[in-house]
């Protein structure tokens, strides 16, 4: 029963009274957080893939469903961080409701939410980054802007191969369809086949982000601010002049038919209702922004009132943008051309020369809206790191605070490092199938922790209360449960492994270090 040990309530809140790190932030750089985190790769990247390979124009669909799970999540968020202000999030919750070992789950799975969703986000940045330069007839080598793994058909990982134009030695595209031209069709086009060795712009992103939240947390706030000031008047932009250069031909059918195998079976996931699901599970990782917020617990002013407005804030304002912009996108240019890595620069190239001018600005607001998307995540999770090892569940190194700009450096070095070697050498649909899953599983145990306190601490100060307990929790389970239903086997078999060596770490060294234990 050691496994379930559970972190007294009052206990998580004297660490939060007593905490070392900077109270820097009020409700709107909380907001602004969450913001800079979901409005980015939901929109600028994953949208079209999406739409693509999933849902077709129903995509809108799969954000609705989508957005239904993250709201009933965030209600249960908005009440433990009301209540436990402490750096960790979901990994604290969990340790103060369901046991210490459920808490290293979801820490250990927190890392698939926050790190590997940073390294994704830099790998959409790259693909926008790259584009931008191309406009300005500056091209970098593309064997060093592209990872050497791919994913062929549907979830095999294999070694990448590009078709480069040997004048230019960037990726030949079509100039119809604007999309990458087929390798069988490479040397007839003038291209060269070769193999890619590392996402050399994703890397530098990674590593200028992880100097900045080194800095400090307040000059991390204010950039996000901007950036996300910027970003949003380009989305404004992209929604209001698109409806008028919609066509809504591309729409027909807006539920594309499922797609059969050779025996006439259909296909899980690839179009039809189940493809609306499927799309759900994948987009879901757009969401993870309004979750961030509750990693910067001890570093806000007035945490159980600002925490609460930030996570739900920001969820209803980006659930509604999301909507719109994959309207606008899925009209302007048919659904199977937006499997790119810059979709709306594409379904703004197919409104013509009217729209030109937005194209700039879409590819400006994505360089620098992905960016702060990186930059929040990437705060998110060397605080999970920090309070996992102020628990002794990880080495005490990772809870190191700099004496002069009071940030977890450490954690926030380590973090950037595997997040550089990821985004580099893997691709962005891979990598945004891991982030859904653990995203997922992080709501679903959120979403029971909520009721189990409420029958094991029932009368704890809550300055936040979830409505409708026990209905929005387990409304919650069940649309995250489906979600992940939907996600293909590979990604399961993936997190099994995750997990599996987890758990090894674990019992080899956080079982016997735990702090919990000791006392």
């Amino acid at each position: 029963m050691d496994l379930f040990r559970t972190k007294p309530i009052s206990q998580l809140q004297e660490e939060a009274s007593g905490h070392v790190l900077k109270r820097a932030l009020g409700p709107w750089n909380l907001t602004f957080l969450g913001i800079g985190a979901v409005i980015g790769a939901g929109i600028f990247v994953l949208t079209g893939q999406a739409a693509a390979n999933h849902a077709g124009p129903a995509i809108t669909l799969s954000f609705v469903v989508a957005g239904l799970g993250c709201f009933f999540a965030g209600l249960c968020y908005a009440e433990f961080a009301s209540m436990i202000p402490v750096s960790g999030s979901a990994y604290t919750y969990g340790y103060a409701t369901m046991g210490e070992m459920v808490a290293w789950i979801i820490g250990w799975d927190l890392i698939l939410e926050y790190l590997f969703a940073s390294a994704t986000v830099a790998v959409g940045w790259s693909g926008y980054f790259n584009a931008f330069l191309a406009e300005m007839n500056v091209y970098l080598p593309a064997v060093l802007t592209s990872a050497p793994f791919t994913v062929q058909g549907t979830h095999e990982i294999v070694r990448s191969q590009l078709c480069v134009n040997p004048a230019t030695t960037a990726i030949f595209v079509d100039a119809v369809t604007h999309g990458k031209i087929p390798l069988d069709q490479c040397v007839q086009a003038g291209g060269v086949i070769m193999q890619g060795i590392l996402n050399v712009p994703a890397m530098v992103l990674i590593v200028l982000v992880t100097i900045l939240l080194v800095i400090g947390i307040k000059e991390s706030a204010t950039f996000n601010n901007a950036v996300v000031a910027l970003k949003l008047l380009i989305v404004f932009a992209v929604i209001g002049f698109g409806f008028f250069y919609v066509n809504t031909a591309n729409w027909s059918p807006f539920i594309p038919d499922q797609l059969v195998d050779a025996s006439g079976k259909g296909i899980f996931g690839k179009f039809g209702w189940t493809g609306i699901v499927a799309g759900a599970g994948v987009i879901f990782f757009a969401y993870i922004g309004f979750d961030a917020v509750s990693t910067a617990a001890q570093e806000a002013k007035n945490p159980q009132r600002d925490l609460p407005i930030g996570i739900l804030a920001s969820l209803l304002i980006c659930t509604l943008l999301y909507v719109l912009m994959s309207l606008v996108m899925t009209g302007l240019a048919p659904y199977k051309e937006l499997n790119v890595p810059h979709p709306v620069f594409v379904a703004i190239d197919h409104a013509g020369p009217a729209l030109k001018w937005l194209g700039y600005l879409v590819n400006i607001g994505a360089i620098a809206g992905l960016a702060s998307v990186v930059l929040v995540l990437m705060m998110g999770q060397p605080r999970i790191f920090y309070s996992m090892a102020r628990d002794g569940l990880l080495p005490e190194a990772f809870g190191r605070v700099h004496s002069k700009f009071k940030t977890p450096y450490v954690a926030t070095i380590i973090t950037g490092v595997a997040a550089a070697f990821i985004s580099g050498l893997f691709p962005i649909g891979i990598l945004g199938e891991l982030v859904s899953i653990g995203t997922l599983l992080a709501f679903v145990i959120v979403c029971f922790g909520t009721m189990i306190l409420r029958r094991t601490s029932p009368n704890i100060a809550r300055p936040f209360k979830t409505p409708f307990v026990p209905l929005v929790p387990i409304l919650g389970i069940l649309i995250c449960g489906y979600m992940m239903y939907g996600l293909p086997l590979d990604t399961w078999l993936r997190l099994l492994v995750w997990m599996a060596l987890g758990m090894l770490i674990y019992f080899g060294y956080s079982y016997r270090k735990s702090k919990l234990a000791q006392k």
